[in-house]
């Protein structure tokens, strides 16, 4: 579970209610609530059992939320590239009349920013830019990935999101829904096979493993250099 603070972008200083958002993004089933609390009263939050968040239907606690938020982080206070980056974003979205997008914290992975958080989906995409932006939301409305940015879905583990985005490809697959993770089997020298199954086509097994990159500077904040996971395709096999 994640909680994130956003905003409208342009908003500074409301007054009235807060929406609080509860979003569900599970593998099968997905969903959006919304509740409204006084700007007054942020205690009113801590009454919500955020355990009802684990379970597939809606806890009914709120309204019918959106049929998506388009999140973009702009955090610059975490990283500056987050805020240097995501908010031409946000700018050339508003000015795409895109619905539902909001600014927001911290969401991971500064070295992909700018970086777009679609729910209920659970869908994460990185290193997005101003001119392709609107277009990668549209897109991402009608049930398309872009899978040039797709950094993959929330409801996976990260070597299964890794198995599940070369098998997207090895298919040819954009459709959201277009692909199911049928099981996961840990192999030998540390790699992962994933049986992933095409909707109305093929099932093929995707073995991948990790292994620490070069050092680099990932963020603009952090000036040391790091080593983070990347993840590699070793093998897909019709299953």
């Amino acid at each position: 579970m994640r909680v994130l603070l956003a905003r409208r972008p342009g908003d500074r200083g409301q007054t009235g209610e807060r929406q609080v958002f509860l979003a569900h993004s599970g593998a099968e089933r997905r969903w959006l609530e919304r509740l409204r609390v006084p700007m007054g009263d942020p205690a009113a939050l801590l009454g919500i059992d955020l355990g009802l968040l684990a379970f597939p239907d809606p806890p009914g606690l709120g309204d019918p939320g959106p049929a998506g938020l388009h999140l973009v982080c702009t955090n610059g206070r975490h990283d500056p590239c987050c805020a240097d980056l995501g908010r031409p974003v946000v700018r050339a979205l508003v000015d795409a009349a895109s619905p539902d997008v909001w600014e927001c914290a911290h969401v991971g992975g500064d070295r992909f920013a700018a970086n777009v958080v679609c729910l209920p989906d659970g869908v994460y995409y990185g290193r997005v830019e101003p001119p392709s932006a609107a277009r990668l939301l549209a897109d991402h409305r009608a049930g398309v990935l872009d899978l040039d940015h797709y950094r993959g879905r929330s409801c996976y583990a990260p070597l299964v999101q890794a198995a599940e985005y070369f098998a997207r490809r090895h298919l040819d697959e954009r459709r959201l829904d277009g692909v199911s993770v049928l099981s996961a089997e840990p192999g030998p020298e540390g790699t992962v096979a994933v049986l992933v199954q095409q909707r109305d086509g093929a099932t093929v097994e995707v073995v991948v493993r990790r292994e620490r990159a070069a050092p680099a500077q990932l963020t603009c904040h952090v000036h040391q250099d790091g080593t983070p996971w990347r993840y590699l395709l070793v093998e897909v096999r019709a299953a």
